[in-house]
C-alpha cells in the first residue's frame, strides 16, 4: 500500500470511529443524505493535507523574479494587469509569498500594476486560517527580515504576527474545487498549482494539466512541486527545468 492511501485510511478510520459510524458505507450514507452539505465540508477538510510554510521550494519564486517578471513587465506594459494563480493555498502562505514577490519587485511602479493573487483552495477551513493571515513566529524563519518589517506585524502575544492590510489585499482568496470546470474569464500569465497532485490519478492529472493550459496566456509559466512529475509526451507544455513549465507563445 502506498504511503498515500496509509495516511488516508488511518484518517478515516479515527474519523468513523469519533463520529460513531461503524463502516465506510454507513459514514458515506450519511454525507449523501446530509442536505446541508456539512458531513462533506468537514470530509473535505479531514482530508486535505496542508503541509507549507513560507518560500517554501524558494528556487520557484527566484526564478520567477529573475525571469518570469521581467517578461511580463514588457509584455504587459501597455495593459500593466498581471492574472496569477495559486491553484492550492493551503493556509495562505503560498500566495501570500508570491505576493509579497511581487511588490518587490515592481517597487514603486506597483501602485500603477493590478498584481492581484488569486488564491483558491477546496479545503474552507484552510482558507480560513489563510484570510486571518496571522503565523507563529517560526513559521517566518524563513522571511527575508525586510519582508518580515514590511509586511507582517507582532501580535501582543509576542509569539504570533500578522499580515499587513497592504499585503492582505493583494491576494484574493477563494473556495474552488480544481475538478470543476474552470470559471476564469481571462487566461493566466503563471500558475502555481504545486504539490497538489498527489490526490489524483494519472487521467486526472492529464486532465488538469490540459485545463491549465487552455487557460493561459501565450508564454505563461506553470509551477509544480518539485517532487510531482508532468507526463510530457501528453502535454503541449513545454519543460525549461524540473517543476517548472511554459506555454509557448
Amino acid at each position: 500500500m502506498s504511503r498515500k492511501k496509509e495516511i488516508v485510511n488511518g484518517r478515516m478510520e479515527n474519523y468513523l470511529r469519533a463520529g460513531g459510524w461503524s463502516n465506510y458505507s454507513e459514514y458515506m450514507n450519511a454525507v449523501e443524505q446530509d442536505a446541508t452539505g456539512e458531513l462533506e465540508r468537514q470530509l473535505v477538510n479531514m482530508l486535505t493535507t496542508n503541509h507549507t510554510y513560507f518560500m517554501r521550494e524558494s528556487e520557484h519564486f527566484e526564478y520567477l523574479r529573475k525571469v518570469v517578471l521581467p517578461w511580463l513587465r514588457q509584455k504587459e506594459a501597455a495593459r500593466k494587469d498581471l492574472c496569477i494563480w495559486c491553484g492550492a493555498a493551503s493556509t495562505g502562505e503560498e500566495p501570500y509569498t508570491l505576493a509579497m514577490v511581487l511588490m518587490d519587485f515592481f517597487g514603486l511602479e506597483h501602485a500603477s500594476w493590478d498584481t492581484k493573487v488569486l488564491a483558491t483552495d477546496i479545503s474552507t477551513e484552510v482558507l480560513q486560517h489563510a484570510m486571518a493571515g496571522v503565523y507563529s513566529k517560526e513559521a517566518l524563519n524563513a522571511v527575508p527580515e525586510q519582508w518580515k518589517r514590511r509586511f507582517f506585524r507582532l501580535m501582543p502575544d509576542n509569539e504570533h504576527y500578522s499580515v499587513t492590510g497592504e499585503l492582505k489585499k493583494e491576494v484574493l482568496f477563494r473556495k474552488f474545487n480544481l475538478m470543476e470546470p474552470f470559471p476564469f474569464k481571462r487566461k493566466m500569465h503563471v500558475v502555481f498549482l504545486r504539490n497538489v497532485m498527489i490526490y489524483f490519478d494519472a487521467k486526472t492529472r492529464r486532465e488538469l494539466i490540459q485545463k491549465v493550459y487552455d487557460n493561459m496566456e501565450p508564454g505563461g509559466y506553470l509551477f509544480v512541486g518539485q517532487t510531482e512529475t508532468i507526463d510530457r509526451s501528453s502535454t503541449p507544455f513545454r519543460l525549461i527545468q524540473p517543476s517548472i513549465f511554459r506555454k509557448e507563445e
